[in-house]
């Protein structure tokens, strides 16, 4: 059994041999594999995704690990499996100039060697079609959105097509039925694995034609739509944004003659310079958008300052007594005249006898009559 197996490989080898021989007898790589130059090639794509290992925010480029599917007829590379040995399907090395490719890129690549897909081996089968599955770490530069950060939706494409060729010469397609321009499905995610910061919500796909010097130039669309998971930022950033913000607003129910009061509010405030800090670090440096949360802090941040401001002031004009400061007639027209008639309140002097009502008023420290009902005496 041994020694029949071995004659069989052994036999299985010439063929090969001569079937790669025959195939590379008057073949070019360079030239476009049709048998009517009019007619274009039909180059089919397909994308496997694996995972989403990074989104970043501030530099705008998402990272994916991925498998792209290419697919196309070489009308060179047929033969009758009869007459090799029965071989059906042969493997040519991806990183040899051994047949014609598809000059098919990634436009919107941020990687540095733009292409960074491996150069896996063809697979021929006898027919002529041609099938290439390289893997690859690819990133893409995204437009992020981060206004309702951190409960954000992210729309991010990838974009393929031929770098030189025109639609008169290569045909994309989306892999799937003939005719397809729009496919709820454009990847494949049977192997997909969750990612710890993102929800995968949808994978679209369409295909686009642009014209360009009256030559039109189709290109794939591959849609990833992306949701943030919301549990790390609401433990560790918007609970602590809450009782922050509950502790602003207790700091105003302190009375002005409280020494702490002060002390409070200045820890507010580093704690909200804190978190906007954390919130500017985690948003890309834009002014296209400002996250909500951002100017949330922002407005915080206003408010506990001019309420340290006004704090100090009520502070300065608490502690003045009559034996240190003289008040000027300005302020004491708006504090003992006007601000009361405002608020609807009795003025400072006002005294009430028997529910009818004198008033008094100050000059230069000595108190003196303005105006009385039933008194005749002056009050001294």
């Amino acid at each position: 059994m041994v020694y029949l197996q071995t004659w069989h490989m052994t036999l299985a080898s010439p063929d090969e041999y001569r079937l790669l021989s025959d195939l590379r007898h008057n073949y070019d790589p360079y030239e476009r594999p049709v048998a009517n130059a009019s007619e274009p090639l039909v180059v089919s794509v397909k994308i496997y995704l694996q995972q989403i290992l990074d989104v970043d925010e501030k530099n705008q480029v998402i990272t994916l690990v991925a498998w792209i599917e290419y697919q196309w007829t070489d009308y060179k590379l047929k033969w009758q499996p009869s007459e090799y040995g029965g071989i059906k399907d042969i493997r040519v090395p991806g990183n040899a100039n051994a047949i014609w490719k598809p000059d098919v890129l990634l436009y919107n690549s941020a990687d540095e060697n733009f292409d960074s897909t491996y150069p896996v081996n063809y697979v021929v089968s006898h027919n002529g079609h041609v099938l290439q599955v390289p893997p690859g770490i690819l990133k893409l530069s995204c437009k992020i959105d981060i206004t309702y950060f951190p409960f954000d939706d992210q729309m991010c494409h990838l974009k393929f097509g031929s770098w030189t060729y025109s639609g008169n010469f290569i045909d994309l397609r989306i892999n799937g039925p003939e005719g397809m321009n729009i496919s709820e499905q454009g990847m494949d995610i049977s192997y997909y694995v969750e990612n710890g910061e993102w929800n995968l919500l949808a994978v679209p796909a369409r295909n686009e034609t642009n014209v360009f010097d009256d030559q039109p130039y189709p290109s794939l669309y591959f849609y990833l739509v992306i949701q943030r998971r919301t549990l790390y930022y609401g433990l560790n950033l918007i609970i602590p944004s809450l009782l922050i913000s509950l502790m602003t607003v207790l700091g105003f129910t302190l009375p002005p003659d409280a020494g702490e009061k002060i002390t409070l509010e200045i820890t507010i405030l580093l704690s909200v310079c804190f978190f906007l800090s954390m919130v500017a670090d985690m948003t890309p440096p834009t002014s296209e958008a400002v996250p909500l949360i951002g100017a949330f802090f922002s407005c915080c941040m206003l408010v506990v300052s001019a309420s340290v401001v006004f704090t100090v002031l009520v502070l300065n004009l608490h502690n003045r007594k009559p034996e240190t400061h003289e008040m000027s007639p300005f302020l004491r027209e708006c504090l003992l005249i006007w601000l009361p008639w405002i608020l609807m309140m009795r003025r400072p002097g006002t005294t009430v006898f028997n529910r009818r009502e004198i008033k008094v008023g100050f000059s230069n420290r000595k108190i003196f009559l303005i105006r009385y009902t039933n008194f005749e005496e002056m009050l001294h």
